[in-house]
């Protein structure tokens, strides 16, 4: 069988199993971390609805009204331009959850797009948490098969095909035409370099931008009739991008929930650097006021994050020596310590200058199960140590409950009481007949004046 017959079958398989997914034969811990996946979807978008940046691109934007709920700013916009700019928000802050091994996000590649949809076309409660499911499945197998060519951003590629697959099922899609759909999804990445996030390029937040919309656009297309199932992304994903596994699409839908093996973030930066972060945070009293040399040693694929300059907070969100030194300073990374007097703090810089990234064999041989760091600080009296096999909040190590999430999440946005509030709305979805004032409600509750 070729690799793209294998792909198209393999979809054929999702298919089936997306369309046919029903909410409460889903167990019941799946069903907990899907709604606490939701809030805290909701909740980071409402956030980086709060940047000026995020501000201006909504102005900017112009969209004209609709349906659909642009989280934190109380307005309803057209369906497409609500996908766009939700997602956008969603990651621009660096706080949406991810999966450690898809290596990306698969939630903020979907979960913007169907809550559009779904605003558009008042689905049920459980319709909704189905297709929300169905696109964070479908993109975390479609991550996890996906090994992109050294250079490639993860962000809008691989999690088209998530969104294809939840907004199919709000459309009512049948096992065919939902596999159709996902298999479009496969053929609209976006080839994005790792370096846009580097240099600090905010192109990066639109490419999950355009994975929303294309999620759409695959979904309708198959709505349409007028698609064609290939196995496209076996040459898309596969030798355009990198390589594609087939066998990972297939492994147990239903009876291995990837969802389970997601983590949340307590930094507002890339998750590579989290782990080397919790490790500063850990050795910040011993090495006192002002640390000496640091040296980071890290996995092959954190190495690039090595930059002692940052044109921009996003530069900044990607550079270990940033984060490193401002955790060591500040005892902190959230999004304040992104500020335009926090990037050009002398202090961070003077020690940030002073932080060197290494990769080494050794904790490259323990990837893809863990993604460890070493920090080496030199103090006036010796050099102190801290390894973390991977960043707090990873399912593999101190993971986060639901309380934990709602407790950070609340301390972020700076008002408990909203996040408590959204997690009360998300839990009381699955029994809702009709999610538009559902999601009315969450609208105006994160809303900032």
């Amino acid at each position: 069988m070729s690799g793209a017959d294998a792909v198209r079958a393999a979809v054929g398989e999702l298919g089936r199993w997306a369309s046919g997914l029903r909410w409460p034969d889903v167990p019941a811990e799946v069903r907990e971390r899907l709604l606490t996946v939701l809030t805290d979807a909701v909740a980071v978008t409402a956030l980086g609805s709060r940047e000026p940046a995020q501000r201006a691109l909504v102005t900017a934007w112009d969209a004209p009204d609709g349906p659909s709920p642009l989280f934190g700013t109380g307005r309803t916009v057209a369906v497409d331009a609500a996908a766009w700019l939700n997602a956008i928000a969603s990651v621009r802050l660096e706080l949406d959850d991810g999966h450690r091994l898809a290596a990306g996000h698969p939630a903020a590649h979907g979960f913007p797009a169907v809550l559009a949809l779904a605003a558009r076309r008042g689905a049920s409660g459980a319709e909704l948490c189905c297709a929300l499911l169905a696109a964070y499945e479908v993109a975390a197998r479609f991550g996890r098969a996906t090994r992109l060519r050294p250079g490639t951003h993860p962000h809008g590629n691989w999690g088209v095909t998530g969104a294809a697959a939840g907004c199919a099922r709000l459309l009512g899609l049948g096992p065919e035409e939902t596999a159709v759909a996902i298999d479009a999804g496969g053929g609209l990445p976006v080839a994005g370099p790792f370096s846009a996030a580097l240099d600090g390029n905010p192109v990066r937040d639109a490419w999950v931008g355009a994975a929303n919309q294309s999620g759409l656009v695959a979904a309708r297309l198959a709505a349409s009739g007028s698609g064609y199932r290939t196995g496209v992304a076996a040459d898309a994903l596969g030798d355009l991008l990198g390589t594609l596994d087939p066998v990972v699409l297939r492994e147990n839908p239903g009876e291995r929930w990837e969802i389970l093996d997601g983590y949340f973030k307590q930094h507002s930066s890339c998750s590579f650097t989290h782990a080397a972060i919790d490790a500063a945070l850990s050795l910040r009293e011993r090495v006192g006021r002002v640390p000496g040399e640091v040296l980071v040693e890290i996995h092959s694929l954190g190495a690039g994050l090595d930059r002692t300059s940052w044109p921009t907070a996003l530069a900044a969100r990607f550079s270990l020596p940033y984060v490193v030194a401002t955790a060591l300073l500040r005892g902190r990374v959230g999004p304040a310590e992104f500020s335009a007097e926090a990037l050009t703090d002398p202090a961070t810089i003077e020690l940030a200058r002073r932080v060197t990234v290494r990769a080494t064999a050794d904790l490259d041989a323990r990837l893809p199960g863990e993604r460890p760091v070493r920090l080496v600080v030199t103090t006036a009296d010796a050099d102190v140590v801290a390894e973390r096999p991977n960043p707090v909040g990873d399912a593999a190590y101190h993971p986060f409950t639901a309380a934990d999430r709602g407790r950070i999440l609340g301390d972020l946005l700076g008002a408990p009481e909203v996040v408590s509030a959204v997690r009360r709305r998300c839990a009381a979805l699955p029994d809702v007949v009709d999610v538009v004032p559902e999601l009315r409600a969450l609208n105006a509750l994160t809303r900032v004046p």
